[in-house]
């Protein structure tokens, strides 16, 4: 598995911790059918190595933590 920035592994620790679904998540984060909230939040947990500062806040706010404490310099 090749190596993942470590701020997508605290994003997806915040996740798991979070006990929410991914469409749950996914509607938090502000996908309006299930399946795009699904799909959305999937993408973002397993495809992303790199994510966005405006996609940690989606998500931070989504999960109840703060985005500074998912970023790691």
């Amino acid at each position: 598995m090749p190596d993942t920035d470590p701020t997508i592994d605290k994003i997806r620790a915040a996740f798991v911790k979070s006990k929410l679904s991914l469409i749950e998540l996914g509607r938090r984060m502000g996908y309006e059918s299930d399946d795009a909230a699904k799909k959305s939040a999937w993408q973002f947990l397993n495809k992303t190595n790199d994510p966005r500062l405006s996609m940690i806040r989606k998500f931070a706010k989504a999960v109840g933590v703060s985005a500074k404490s998912l970023i790691v310099d």
